[in-house]
């Protein structure tokens, strides 16, 4: 464990240092300084992993921590000298919650906040790192604004929508958490919005909330007058389908019926919705079909029924009727 921290701890001692050694270059504007800062960390964590030997490190770490203190020692007396720079104060709180220090990360975040109120990133930052400095690991009401305010100027900033509905299920707000949390489902990968989908369940039922989302789509499936159902065996399914406009033959919401319960109207909501982070309710107009599968299998094959295709625009009030040609 030692080992794979100690890259960053690298690059984060080259960022100190590099602040230091570039502190000249802030007047000439933030973008250049930062970017100078960046690229010594990114060059010293590089060269560590290149050159460095893992397991001297593991028999002497301290000299890599007292380096660190170092650096935050040496930038915290630039900072004396220029206590206006947001990126120094926020640099500062990082190499702070590195140490553990999380008290002194928390007041450098707050000093960055107060210099760049607009700086989407160092909100969240700070929002958490004051949370991690309270006794009970509670985001109060000024880590919450933070968090609202980040969202506000960046509205797809995952982390500050992760954190916020952490903060409101504190409070337990739990039913605004979940709507939080919903938002962030169609920008995560499928592993990601699976899991965030059980969180995001759990904050539903502790407000008390079904946990199966309304249906956003009412079908009403009607049977070919010819067909027969004597001549179709047992395994025969029902294929009530939505799929993306000009999009992939993946439906975007299924749902899978024994023929023997048709004509019936069939809901098709989110929770019928194959991928989470394409939800039905992601889009705007959806193409809406049914398919007669003799085989039972949702892969199309000889001898199989296709409804007419109807296109509908979400959200859809009315029953979509579909019928067999």
């Amino acid at each position: 464990m030692v080992s794979n921290a100690l890259p960053v701890l690298a690059g984060l001692v080259a960022a100190l240092m590099a602040a230091l050694v570039l502190w000249p270059l802030r007047q000439q504007g933030r973008r250049g300084f930062m970017l100078g800062v960046l690229a010594l960390g990114v060059v010293g964590a590089c060269l560590y992993v290149l050159v460095g030997d893992p397991r001297a490190a593991r028999m002497q770490p301290a000299p890599s921590v007292a380096t660190l203190r170092d650096g935050v020692s040496a930038l915290q007396q630039a900072l004396e000298r220029d206590p206006q720079r947001a990126d120094g104060w926020a640099l500062l709180g990082r190499s702070q919650s590195e140490l553990g220090n999380t008290a002194a990360a928390a007041e450098a975040f707050a000093r960055a906040v107060a210099l760049a109120p607009d700086d989407a990133g160092v909100l969240v930052e700070a929002a958490q790192a004051r949370a991690q400095a309270d006794a009970g690991k509670q985001f109060d009401d000024t880590a919450m604004d933070w968090l609202q305010q980040a969202r506000r100027l960046a509205p797809d900033a995952e982390r500050a929508s992760w954190l916020l509905g952490i903060a409101l299920r504190q409070r337990g707000k739990n039913a605004e958490a979940a709507d939080v949390w919903s938002s962030l489902l169609p920008r995560l990968e499928p592993g990601a919005a699976q899991a965030l989908q059980a969180q995001i369940a759990i904050a539903r039922e502790a407000a008390g909330q079904a946990t199966d989302a309304p249906a956003l789509l009412q079908v009403r499936v009607h049977l070919p007058a010819s067909l027969a159902q004597g001549d179709w065996p047992a395994s025969t399914q029902v294929f009530v389908l939505a799929r993306a406009v000009g999009g992939p033959p993946m439906p975007v919401a299924a749902r899978k019926l024994p023929l023997a319960d048709f004509p019936a109207t069939v809901g098709l909501g989110d929770d019928d919705s194959p991928m989470p982070t394409a939800p039905l309710s992601a889009h705007a107009e959806v193409e809406v079909l049914a398919r007669i599968s003799r085989s039972g299998s949702a892969n199309r094959s000889e001898g199989d029924l296709q409804s007419d295709v109807v296109r509908v625009k979400l959200p859809h009030d009315s029953v979509v009727e579909l019928r067999f040609p």
